[in-house]
């Protein structure tokens, strides 16, 4: 692993013309990510298709989005939009048909993608989309339609200037009874042409521009509305329902709920590669911040020369606290990749479940934490961390939408939390309790653990202890789900459950806190 990222630094040595500019505009900068990413693909003899890292070896995959991170946070978001949602989407949620279709001219770039998920008024409430995909069966066709400003899809990635298709989730309207029966069965997710070879858009396809960010001014945002489009019955991504040429759905998953999360669970690997890229943002931040550390010389004991700048204080400690956790986000983003295949290779539901929600977890935990340390390693150098040569800044800008795209980060706490939680219900059921979380199955059974901190053992060694420390942290989230399981309960009957939730809502983003910090 570490060959590659020698190797991917070695080729931006060779072309140093693709390194972003600090006074780089808005079309520059694009034109750079997409000659970059050309440049990535040029090397394909050595394996380099990320396609293929992301279907045979996903660690490979999410490695590369790591080194990419530091050399332009654009060109490895551009490479996740391509890669990991619109080739994932179409590998995860199509058929073997699907894959044959697509595969090669999503891998070589030909077919430059998008992930049409976000509308303008629903963005983490998926299941809410109004964007619709109604089966006409005399045409044979989808009519995939926009019904109102709230429903355009907005904020989707490459789709401004270089997409040609997107994988377009849209509620799924098919026949019943009579022709002018419907039945709603679900988001679902459809591949749509959305531009011509050429460029230009294609009939009903309406495309804008989101203009400039914020951050990630090399990725080309836009909004896309469609107007009554037709798209053949077989683009329909069919892994976990299909409809056949009378309109008859037919699923091997029982419950509307468990297709939506089985289609959802394509979020997964995004959000896996926002781990690996944060953590490549956070290493390249601390390391900024260090080095400049080792050269800053500023004050000292009286009437002796100044000191430099790594040693102690304030300023020290901080840069200390970041470079430890950098080695902690690093485990983070172990974890999340190498539990990622166990929820593509077909795993239990429960294993899926609990992978879908560590991803969620890991995602929000890290890119927090990294969105704060970036300020952190800015401060630290002083006026000289402020200058846009030092990248701290732009790191810190084009870093920040990571809080919230693929997930808003307190949407996502909350859904572990509610795992949690779901796993405390269950097993009262007499389901059985996962591996994974044993250490809770006192907690749920009624009983805390025992608290590791009334031995009252003080020596550094007790202290230093793995073993100490992980059952600290595990005796943390156990006592954390069980007081909120009990003020839930007693809240409940009183408020209802959703207001007794957001009353309880700062326990719940903290047991799931604490829970990522167990787990890892």
């Amino acid at each position: 692993m570490r060959d590659m990222k020698a190797k991917v630094y070695q080729m931006f040595r060779e072309h140093p013309e693709l390194l972003p500019n600090v006074e780089e505009g808005l079309e520059e900068h694009r034109e750079l990510v997409r000659r970059s990413l050309k440049v990535i693909l040029q090397v394909r003899a050595a394996g380099y298709s990320p396609l293929d890292f992301l279907a045979r070896d996903p660690r490979k995959y999410f490695y590369l989005g790591e080194c990419l991170s530091m050399v332009d946070l654009s060109l490895m978001v551009k490479s996740g939009v391509q890669y990991s949602l619109w080739g994932g989407s179409v590998l995860n949620l199509g058929s073997e048909a699907h894959r044959r279709r697509y595969y090669d001219d999503i891998a070589q770039l030909r077919l430059p993608g998008c992930f049409a998920m976000t509308e303008l008024k629903h963005g983490g409430n998926v299941a809410a989309l109004q964007t619709e995909a109604v089966l006409d069966v005399l045409s044979d066709e989808w009519v995939v339609h926009t019904p109102d400003e709230g429903a355009i899809k907005w904020w989707i990635g490459n789709a401004a200037e270089d997409g040609r298709a997107a994988t377009v989730f849209a509620r799924c309207r098919t026949p019943t009874a009579a022709p002018s029966w419907w039945t709603m069965v679900g988001v679902h997710a459809f591949v749509v042409p959305i531009r011509d070879a050429n460029g230009s858009t294609l009939p009903g396809v309406e495309i804008r521009d989101c203009g400039y960010k914020v951050g990630l001014n090399g990725i080309d945002n836009g909004a896309i509305r469609f107007t009554h489009v037709r798209v053949p019955r077989g683009n329909l991504l069919d892994r976990f329902a299909s409809v056949d040429k009378s309109g008859r759905y037919s699923s091997p998953l029982t419950s509307q709920a468990r297709r939506f999360a089985a289609t959802l669970g394509e979020l997964t690997g995004g959000r896996v590669g926002l781990v690996a890229g944060s953590v490549g943002v956070l290493k390249g931040a601390v390391t900024i911040a260090v080095r400049y550390a080792c050269l800053r010389q500023q004050f000292g004991p009286p009437d002796c020369p100044e000191v430099r700048g790594e040693g102690k204080g304030a300023a020290s400690r901080n840069r200390r606290s970041a470079w430890a956790s950098r080695y902690r986000e690093h485990m983070h983003g172990v974890a999340g990749v190498a539990r990622f295949p166990v929820g593509k290779a077909g795993g239990s539901p429960q294993q899926v479940c609990e992978v879908h929600a560590l991803s969620a977890g890991l995602k929000a935990y890290t890119t927090s934490y990294t969105q704060a340390a970036l300020s952190t390693c800015r401060e630290a150098c002083g006026g000289h961390g402020y200058a846009a040569v030092n990248r701290l800044g732009a790191l810190r800008s084009d870093h920040d939408i990571f809080q919230t795209f693929e997930g808003d980060n307190t949407v996502l706490l909350q859904q572990v939390s509610a795992m949690l939680l779901k796993e405390y219900r269950q097993q009262f059921s007499g389901a059985p309790l996962t591996a994974t979380y044993h250490y809770l199955r006192a907690a749920l059974l009624g009983a805390l653990p025992n608290n590791p901190l009334v031995t009252h053992d003080t020596e550094p060694r007790h202290l230093r202890d793995p073993a100490f420390l992980a059952k600290a942290l595990e005796y943390r989230t156990a006592r954390m789900l069980f007081t909120l399981s009990l003020r839930l309960r007693k809240a409940g009957p009183r408020l209802g459950a959703f207001h007794a939730w957001n009353k309880c809502l700062t326990h719940v983003l903290d047991l799931a806190n604490a829970y990522v910090e167990s787990v890892v």
